[in-house]
This record gives structure tokens, sequence and C-alpha cells, in this order.
């Protein structure tokens, strides 16, 4: 059984940890962090261990999760750049799973020395319940039997997808920083709600309730989100009334360029 580590013990990297740990059973797991404190609550938690280094962490893992913010990456890999060249031609290479944006498989490499194994990923928060979308794009370097493993470590925390690397910052853009465009539309619909008589609590149910209900209907029918829009809107209806007002005010446009910058975001935190 492998062992994974995770260097970074925030919302993310907890996250995929106890999703492996409710998946896994017998995987040995553990963190390291900056703030020990914080370490140990986590491992506590999931009932993982804690190292006391980054180092230690690069020469225990099979799979070392980089589950730090792009701004502390160049810190992390080259205090674990020696371990990690040792390793890499020793018979049992680890992998590096970096989940920081905008940081490509071949700059991961370069900070380490070495064509160490690198996978990326970028999951989103909703991870956190075991609901996440996880795009995956692994470097050649990785062994298909290591991204098998290392996708069914991921499947307790959402749905896991191989992608291409050239597309990881449109997936940021998209699923990595999506979740906060739906937080804010729910909001929005509830605050319309209240606007039209209803309780706050009762605004704040409806929306959710709504968002969650449609989301379903396009996962589970697999029709197009058109034909299911054009099934609510009858004519002359209220529907279409509603769908007029966020024509005139741009939603579709505001959307794709929410999406857009993000993408754009992403591709500056590479640079």
């Amino acid at each position: 059984m492998s062992t994974i580590v995770c260097i970074g013990s925030g919302n993310m990297g907890f996250a995929l940890m106890k999703g492996a740990f409710d998946r896994i059973s017998g995987a040995s797991m553990f963190f390291t962090d900056a703030d020990a404190e914080k370490a140990q609550t986590a491992a506590a938690a999931i009932g993982a261990k804690v190292l006391n280094s980054n180092t230690e962490a690069m020469e225990k893992g099979d799979f070392v999760f980089l589950a730090v913010k792009p701004q502390v990456l160049p810190r992390v890999l080259a205090e674990i750049a020696p371990v990690a060249r040792d390793r890499f031609h020793g018979s049992l290479p680890p992998v590096l799973v970096s989940m920081a944006a905008g940081w490509s498989v071949s700059r991961i490499q370069e900070a380490i020395g070495a064509k160490v194994p690198v996978v990326r990923i970028m999951p989103n928060t909703p991870a956190l319940i075991g609901k996440g979308m996880i795009p995956l794009a692994p470097s050649p370097e990785t062994p298909a039997e290591k991204i098998i493993e290392l996708k069914n470590i991921l499947g307790g925390a959402g749905i896991v997808d191989i992608l291409e690397e050239n597309l990881m910052d449109a997936a940021t853009g998209l699923s990595g920083s999506g979740p906060a465009f739906v937080y804010l539309f729910i909001e929005a619909l509830a605050d319309g709600g209240v606007l039209a008589g209803l309780p706050r609590d009762k605004a704040l149910r409806y929306a959710v309730q709504t968002v969650f209900g449609a989301a379903v209907m396009v996962q589970e029918t697999e029709k197009h989100p058109s034909e299911l829009k054009d099934m609510v809107t009858s004519p002359g209806g209220t529907t279409i009334a509603g769908l007029t007002a966020l024509e005139n005010d741009a939603f579709r446009g505001t959307v794709i360029n929410a999406v857009k910058a993000a993408w754009q975001r992403s591709t500056e935190l590479g640079k």
C-alpha cells in the first residue's frame, strides 16, 4: 500500500486526504506544515500522522501532494529538491502531485532539477464534501499504474478527469474558480426572492434547492442546458420575462468574462 504525504494542511489538502482516507483502507497518510498545530489538527481529524519536515515528507511519500499556494511553492520545491533527485535515481521514484495554479509540469521539474514524475491537479472546494471536480494532467514520466492509483486516491473527493496539461489553466478558470461564481448566483437569487417578499431563510433555501435540482437535471438527463431551459419557458410567461432581464443585463457575457478573467489570472501565475 502506498504512502501518501501532503505538504500543507489547508482546506484543499485536508479534503483530498480525507477523501483518500475514507476510500482506501490501510493507506499510510501524513501531513507536514509550517504551522505544526494546524498539521496536528488535520491529522487527528482523519487518523493520519504528522512529519517533522518537508524533507522527511519527500523521503517517505510514494505520492507527495504539494498543497501550498503558488507563491509558497518555490520555497517548498527548493527544500525538497535534493531528496527528490536522489529518489528519482532510485528504483521507486515518488510522484509529485501539485495543485498550485499556473505552475506547469516542466516548471516544477526545472525547480527540482530532474524529470521526476509530476501530476497537476486542480480540485475545487466541493471536494470538501466529496463532490469536487478534479482535472488531472500527468507528466509523460508518470507510470500508467501510478495514474490509476492516483485516480482512485482522489476519487473519494469527487469526479476525477484526465485532461491535457495545456488546458489546466482553462479548467482552473471554470471548475476551480466556478464555485465562487455559483455561490454569488445563489446569493443573488435569494436576494431576488427577498425583494419579491419571501422571508430570508426561505428565499435562501429555495435558491439552494433550485440550483442543486437544476444541476442534477443536467447531469442525470444528459440533455443540453438550452433544452432544459426551453422546457421551463412558456410563451408570454414568467420565465421568459426573467430570461429577458438576464439577457438585457448581459448575464451570459458576464459569466463568460468571469471564467476568462480567472483563466487569464491562472496563466499569469505561471509566468
